[in-house]
């Protein structure tokens, strides 16, 4: 009832250096993306503002087209790429391609930074090297820049993310007749992205009652995680950890108020089980709605074959919805729940996962009014109201409030966001071009092709060093310490 109060704001201060006087003519920056398309996304965003702190310019980002989903889009597929470049023009110089050199193409220099990687710890890193290679290409590029940084960068991140990063015209025109076509069947309609693929559920290591069959299934999709742990199912449903089922789901659903002729639009790929899985969730929702079921089969040909293209269409649809529903707090959850509230403040509802999980256990041993009840308490504070998530925690991207201003629209009614570090946009420019001692793994130290700064968040490095500790993660000297690039981080499991 609140949401005309507040709006997304994100233009530049009068402050902010503009391209054309800050980049460096001998400094590219390319990034590797990782994961599915959301998760992609954040990477995207991210490197903006990279380039931006580094005075580089940035080449247009390569799509991961390695990962779980092996879809072979690239950039130019999915977003309208000429629009990223131009609306982005006086904030960061963004090329297609890296320049030749002696009328050969430049050959980037790999490496890859510490995780949630803040203002500082970027120019400690990359600066020596950009001043000595000249074009870097960052690895792994999902969540490598910090959730706190000064608040012109947070807006820079939001003209990226809200503005700059538009799918192309055919994903764009397919999406809105997805819309349109619910639209028809209701003025309003609801939008639950499920999550409750094979391989969500192998991750999680959580028993869903399919007994043998189903542990052999899964055991077999969740050895593809090395670095997993045996699955204890028993405790990891204790602690919430477990996705609800698709009838958990629409019980929920129900219990929190929506009744049976609610229009549900539900985003999801393959779900395990199939329709034998679904039939309870349709049976309490019968105007139960997919892509597949609003659009024939020869108007998805083009998107079909392309997981992150048709992940698009979902998240059109998800985004345009009246209410969004997430079963899984993972980046298209947090990229879309970021979003509705930057445009209109438009309502995502969260799980209260470790609530919700014990009551769900015991639904049988009570009524249905008072399990209702129990539900609809669980829930306060997940149901997308205005101040649910404080500024300044959760992932920026889910949270963006240092873009969200009051109505008023002065500078004195944003929203407030604690910030961790004191930092001058004008500044950043005038960085010492000197190789100063960092404490990192400098290139001349490794030899393998690729410089890793590890997994380890930035500021627990920093708290390692403070106290007085070793850190194993940087001594390349244990080749057992090196990312193996066969196996994918556990974090490519919640791309989408």
């Amino acid at each position: 009832r609140k949401s005309d109060m507040f709006h997304g704001c994100s233009n530049a201060a009068d402050n902010f250096a503009t391209a054309d006087v800050k980049t460096h003519s001998n400094r590219y920056l390319l990034i590797a993306t990782s994961g599915g398309l959301n998760q992609q996304r954040t990477g995207i965003t991210d490197a903006v503002v990279a380039a931006y702190i580094l005075n580089a310019t940035l080449v247009v980002p390569k799509l991961d087209q390695k990962s779980f989903w092996k879809d072979s889009s690239n950039f130019d597929e999915i977003f309208d790429v000429d629009w990223f470049i131009s609306s982005l023009s006086k904030d960061v110089e963004i090329i297609k391609q890296l320049p030749t050199k002696g009328g050969k193409p430049m050959s980037p220099y790999t490496m890859r930074v510490p995780r949630k990687c803040n203002a500082k710890c970027y120019q400690n890193c990359l600066v020596p090297v950009l001043n000595k290679k000249h074009a870097v290409q960052l690895t792994k590029f999902d969540y490598r820049l910090s959730n706190k940084l000064d608040s012109n960068l947070q807006k820079l991140r939001c003209r990226a993310n809200y503005h700059a990063l538009k799918f192309t015209d055919l994903i764009n025109e397919m999406g809105k007749t997805l819309v349109d076509r619910m639209r028809m069947k209701s003025k309003h309609f609801i939008a639950l992205h499920l999550r409750f693929e094979p391989d969500m559920l192998a991750f999680s290591g959580c028993d869903f009652g399919g007994g043998e069959k189903e542990r052999k299934e899964l055991g077999k999709i969740r050895k593809r995680w090395k670095t997993l742990h045996a699955s204890n199912p028993d405790k990891v449903r204790r602690h919430g950890r477990c996705p609800l089922t698709p009838e958990e789901v629409g019980l929920m659903l129900r219990a929190l108020g929506f009744g049976s002729d609610i229009h549900l639009y539900v985003a999801s790929g393959e779900v395990y089980g199939g329709e034998e899985t679904l039939a309870p969730l349709k049976k309490l929702f019968p105007n139960y709605h997919s892509k597949e079921t609003i659009a024939s089969k020869e108007e998805l040909t083009p998107f079909s074959s392309f997981s992150s293209r048709m992940a698009a269409l979902d998240f059109i649809v998800c985004d345009e919805s009246d209410v969004f529903i997430t079963n899984n707090n993972g980046n298209m959850a947090r990229m879309l729940a970021g979003r509705r509230r930057y445009f209109g403040h438009k309502p995502t509802i969260r799980l209260n996962a470790k609530k919700l999980s014990p009551l769900f256990m015991n639904r049988n041993n009570m009524t249905w009014e008072e399990f209702a009840s129990k539900l609809q308490t669980n829930e306060i504070g997940f149901m997308g109201e205005l101040n649910e998530i404080k500024p300044g925690r959760g992932e920026f991207h889910e949270n963006p409030a240092a873009c969200i201003c009051s109505a008023s629209s002065t500078k004195s009614n944003e929203v407030p966001i604690p910030q961790n570090e004191s930092y001058d946009s004008q500044n950043i420019h005038k960085e010492d071009d000197t190789k100063k001692d960092s404490g990192y793994v400098t290139d001349e130290q490794i030899t393998e092709d690729e410089q890793d700064w590890s997994e380890i968040d930035y500021m627990e490095m920093n708290i390692n060093r403070s106290q007085g500790k070793v850190l194993p993660s940087v001594r390349v000297s244990d080749p057992g310490l090196l990312l193996k690039p066969d196996e994918p981080e556990l974090e490519e499991f919640f791309s989408d």
